[in-house]
């Protein structure tokens, strides 16, 4: 049977750490911790300033249902909390905690009671885990399902399709019994009967390895997909391993699946089996500004400067940096910023390679609606955007856009396209909003004018 597909680009992968085993870099002086490093509500710190600490030791509680507990990844003493800047441009609470050295660990550090589904779900809660590919969902409010029938798959996402990351692959490679003993909990706990790990076709070592440890087991199976870019994306792998397009407004549990990154399955699996919960990532450092590119393992918190330093500093003046792939990073404004629980990769450019490129105007070619994976049209919501219709970006629906990043990439006139598409999200917000102001404004003169005829009847 012909895999099924939705569009995408064929991205140069440029995987250059593939093969480099991470190393672990020595404990920073500072960890700068922020209190929103997941979506949702802010972790509330449950340190203050002179407050000793240890190695797996609480320092924020959830905020809220959907929101997250963190954890430090040293010992050491708080030293302030206050608002930082982040590369969101908001500002943020952010513990401050310099470190002594001794990593001891925490007392409370202990492999949690888990008996049957709450107590799973307690745990991955508890752990601290959040969509670690990138997205930073809270795990266990992804797992919180009320009727575990309506899990058909759930699929272990080892996509990784934007170029230069290779921590997940890392992770497919060095810790797949963590992973295979994640698939186990999946399995024991939410009773699901089919388990899919989707591994790109361009990381063969992976696609061996899992094949090799699910042989013979029931329910569980590994689909090699092609390398297209944005495979890792999670409405587009539901699609290619299951055939069912997630609709409009809805969730993945709605056609029957949930998607798990692999990196994300591995640390729910470390907390139950040890107690540790999350308190470190593997990074990769890669990009053409770095002199020595690798996947590195770094407490959270960790200024980026000292992990570029780990890896030998700069060889050339970095004129852009990133969180994440230059598919859908965030450009950072300093390198004072902390990695983050989502942090995957950060990257350094040249100025060669961070030069934007020349646009000039669209020649009406369709490559972009040929690239989009859900099937948009970019160059007529850029025609809204700029003449500010809200109707017609509504009819375009550029709100499900995923801001992957194939228009932009595809387009030869170098149209800014998927900087576009998050602009016209605003101006569609905005008018919503201001629909909606006047169907309820409407609705009140209407209600008074039949209050008022009601009283003189």
């Amino acid at each position: 049977m012909a895999l099924r597909r939705l569009s995408g680009v064929h991205a140069p992968h440029r995987k250059n750490t593939a093969a480099v085993a991470p190393v672990r870099m020595p404990v920073p002086a500072m960890l700068t911790i922020p209190m929103s490093m997941h979506i949702g509500a802010p972790a509330k710190p449950m340190v203050s300033p002179g407050d000793t600490v240890k190695v797996g030791q609480k320092i924020a509680e959830a905020g809220g249902f959907v929101s997250s507990p963190i954890y430090t990844g040293a010992s050491g003493t708080v030293k302030k909390i206050e608002g930082v800047l982040a590369s969101g441009g908001a500002y943020v609470p952010t513990v401050f905690i310099e470190t002594d050295g001794q990593q001891e660990v925490s007392e409370t550090v202990s492999p949690p009671e888990v008996t049957d589904l709450q107590s799973f779900l307690n745990a991955v809660r508890e752990s601290g885990v959040v969509g670690l590919g990138g997205a930073g969902f809270p795990t266990a409010v992804k797992l919180a399902v009320k009727d575990l029938n309506q899990i058909e798959a759930v699929i272990i996402n080892g996509a990784e399709c934007e170029p230069y990351i290779t921590s997940d692959t890392r992770t497919m490679l060095d810790d797949a019994d963590l992973i295979m003993e994640g698939v186990a909990l999946l399995q024991k706990y939410l009773e699901v009967k089919r388990i899919v790990f989707g591994i790109e076709n361009n990381k063969p070592e992976c696609i061996k390895k899992f094949q090799e440890l699910t042989k013979g087991q029931k329910g569980v199976e590994v689909m090699a997909l092609p390398s297209l870019y944005p495979q890792g994306g999670e409405k587009v792998l539901i699609y290619n391993v299951t055939g069912r397009m997630v609709p409009e407004g809805k969730l993945p549990l709605d056609v029957g699946a949930i998607v798990i990154n692999c990196t994300t399955l591995a640390a729910i699996a470390r907390y139950v089996k040890t107690g540790m919960p999350l308190i470190e990532k593997c990074v990769t450092v890669d990009g053409s500004a770095v002199k020595e590119p690798k996947n590195v393992i770094v407490p959270i918190g960790t200024p980026m400067k000292d992990v570029f330093e780990f890896c030998g500093g700069f060889k050339a003046e970095p004129k852009k940096v990133l969180y994440g792939g230059p598919m859908m990073g965030i450009s950072v404004p300093d390198l004072e910023q902390p990695i983050l629980k989502s942090t995957n990769a950060i990257l350094a450019f040249d100025k060669k390679d961070a030069e934007p490129p020349r646009e000039t105007a669209c020649i009406k070619c369709g490559r972009c609606i040929a690239a989009c994976p859900l099937n948009l049209m970019p160059a007529d919501i850029e025609t809204a955007f700029l003449l500010k219709d809200g109707a017609m970006l509504e009819k375009l629906r550029v709100n499900i856009c995923m801001e992957c990043g194939c228009c932009s990439f595809a387009c030869p006139a170098k149209r800014p396209l998927v900087q576009t598409n998050k602009l016209a999200k605003q101006t569609l917000r905005a008018y919503q909003e201001a629909k909606k102001a006047e169907a309820e404004k409407a609705k009140a003169k209407e209600e008074a004018k039949k209050a008022e005829e009601a009283k003189t009847a």
